[in-house]
């Protein structure tokens, strides 16, 4: 296997379908482009048709094809009519949308902006999705998965004071835990999906561009060090697309896994917990509703 693999090694995906959550900028373009450059069929799931639009003609010529379709994964209601309209088969589901940092705001359906983007609008989708999905699903996590914290009673957040670091943290941990319940329930139904997990290492998308204060100083001053976009999308278009285990957690293989090329690697001993993993799936569907709770 390259030690420094790049999208010039992705292979020959024709006939292939995947879907990109967060398709309409950064790495989500970034990968959209690459699979459908390799010969994939490419749905760009955006928030934004018109967005969406504009970033899609930016793909240029490509031997796969490149559709857009409505999506905010922060409203369960688009999610519903996001799975109700799917036909046909879907090879691979990447979960890349998401926020960080954000001040507190709550969802249509009552739900804190961050968990529901980065980790229960994913849950409903994959969920939802499921019974299309043949090869695997990609999940999104983030290094910070280390110093989150998952109570199943307080998903939401609970009582406690909203801070937009630790909801952060938070919801990219629930991500790490929901792959591993996720790939235990479909090794106990025997089905071939892979649930995989990679996050881009630190890159330079817009993602923190709001966050102000010392959290944004020390984004400002590591800039040199992060990944741009292209490596940044190297991650999950790897576990996407290579033979990985069932579960691998991929990042950059540099120091601190920050930057460089794809390399399977370990998440942190919380991302490890079984018990916590199941808890926090029947805490989920207690949450969102049986119908995200597929009998797998």
């Amino acid at each position: 296997m390259n030690e420094r693999w790049t999208a010039a090694d992705l292979p020959d995906l024709t006939g292939q379908v995947f879907v990109v959550t967060g398709a309409s900028g950064g790495i989500g373009l970034v990968m959209s482009r690459e699979l459908a450059r390799a010969g994939a069929d490419v749905v760009m799931a955006v928030r934004n048709l018109d967005k969406g639009a504009q970033a899609a003609r930016t793909i240029g010529p490509a031997r796969g094809a490149v559709e857009l379709r409505l999506l905010d994964v922060a409203d369960l209601d688009s999610v519903r009519a996001f799975a109700a309209s799917w036909t046909g088969k879907l090879d691979v589901l990447i979960n890349n949308a998401g926020i960080m940092m954000v001040p507190y705001a709550a969802t249509a359906d009552g739900l804190e902006s961050q968990m529901a983007t980065n980790y229960f609008g994913p849950f409903a989708l994959t969920n939802a999705l499921l019974p299309d999905i043949g090869g695997r699903v990609v999940h999104t996590a983030s290094q910070l998965h280390r110093q989150g914290r998952i109570r199943p009673g307080e998903l939401d957040r609970g009582g406690r004071r909203y801070d937009p670091w630790k909801a952060y943290c938070d919801s990219k941990l629930a991500v790490v835990l929901f792959s591993l319940e996720l790939q235990r329930r479909l090794d106990a139904a025997h089905r071939p999906v892979r649930s995989v997990v990679a996050h881009p290492g630190i890159a330079k998308t817009n993602l923190v561009a709001h966050v102000g204060g010392f959290s944004g100083w020390l984004n400002g001053l590591a800039q040199p060090l992060l990944n741009d976009l292209e490596p940044g999308a190297l991650p999950t278009l790897y576990a996407a697309t290579q033979d990985v285990p069932a579960n691998a957690y991929v990042g950059p293989d540099g120091l601190g896994s920050v930057r460089g090329y794809p390399k399977v690697r370990r998440p942190g001993r919380r991302g490890r917990d079984a018990q916590a993993a199941a808890q926090l799936w029947e805490a989920t569907v207690e949450k969102l509703g049986k119908e995200f709770d597929f009998a797998l």
